[in-house]
């Protein structure tokens, strides 16, 4: 029994000299449940669709991450979240936008992608189809955490927006006189899942609450098919994490897919090409795998939340956990 999942957390100016030991053990236990809700679905002959659901929606009600639970404050001092899932063998996708009180926006991605007739929907109408299926649906306060608060209440009289992980200390030395595009110490946040099933099949899922004090109905690159997720059986499945605007102008998971369809790239090939040498520095990463299982987890940032886990047909597992460059 042959399968491969990778997760990611969020990636940006994560360093070991910011983190303490306290903090770290906290992260790597919820990408190890993460990891393990995804990966228990696989090891029972599940398919790769709802294991990445399955691990999406665990680090959406863990309260560490910029997604479900813990997601980041709008301008309006509200929770505005995205979300996309999508299956590499039929290429059938759903996604959700700038959707309010829904409680695992992921959840709701695939009853679009399932239920409705549409691949993504927004705001209110995307909240009134999580009420026509029944989902659980929050008051605003589920999604707050005293760590997302103190970051919105730091910026919520100015014109900065704030992603998610960085270091705080140069975060609020920035230049509030420079274009936001001149600051370097972004943050950024979002949870994502790619894996290969036994039957060879892919999928990805990404959710993410934004950018801290975003313009009330933002909508970054996490719900968009083709450029924060993508996945198909002839190529890759991807989840991007990162400066969305960024990954938005250069339509990154569709390039990846590209290079390796048009250019007969290897994973491993495509993904180092197009993290290392063609976005900026600093943009950020992505997880993705394809249809024989090999995995890649590259970034151009100081770190990035992942984890991984890939079985062999002989039974061989290699697995594991990094936050940091040197990991």
């Amino acid at each position: 029994m042959k399968y491969s999942i990778a997760i990611h957390g969020g990636a940006g100016t994560i360093l070991r000299s910011n983190m303490t030991p306290k903090k770290e053990i906290a992260y790597t236990a919820a990408l190890q449940n993460a990891l393990a809700a995804g990966s228990q679905i696989l090891a029972k002959g599940g398919s790769a669709l709802t294991a990445v659901q399955a691990a999406v929606v665990d680090m959406e009600d863990c309260p560490l991450f910029n997604a479900g639970c813990g997601s980041v404050f709008n301008k309006e001092g509200q929770h505005e979240m995205d979300a996309a899932i999508m299956c590499g063998k039929s290429l059938a996708s759903g996604g959700v936008a700038a959707v309010q009180n829904v409680k695992n926006p992921i959840v709701l991605s695939r009853l679009i992608m399932e239920q409705s007739p549409h691949i993504l929907l927004c705001g209110a109408g995307a909240k009134m189809f999580a009420q026509q299926q029944q989902l659980p649906l929050m008051s605003n306060d589920y999604f707050d955490t005293q760590q997302r608060l103190q970051q919105w209440q730091k910026i919520k009289h100015s014109s900065k927006i704030q992603l998610d992980h960085s270091d705080n200390a140069e975060e609020e030395n920035k230049d509030d006189n420079k274009p936001e595009s001149a600051n370097e110490n972004h943050k950024m946040g979002t949870v994502g899942a790619v894996a290969c099933d036994v039957n060879g099949n892919i999928a990805a899922a990404t959710s993410t609450g934004g950018m801290t004090n975003k313009l009330a109905g933002r909508v970054g690159d996490s719900p968009l098919i083709g450029i924060g997720n993508y996945a198909n059986n002839a190529t890759c499945a991807v989840s991007c994490t990162g400066k969305g605007e960024v990954f938005m102008q250069y339509l990154v998971a569709y390039d990846l897919a590209c290079l390796m369809a048009y250019k007969g790239m290897s994973l491993q090939a495509a993904c180092s090409y197009l993290v290392h040498q063609k976005l900026p520095q600093g943009t950020g990463g992505l997880i993705a795998v394809n249809a024989q299982g090999e995995i890649a987890l590259p970034f151009n940032s100081k770190g990035m939340y992942r984890a991984w886990k890939v079985r062999q047909e002989d039974g061989i597992v290699a697995e594991g956990i990094g936050i940091f460059k040197e990991d």
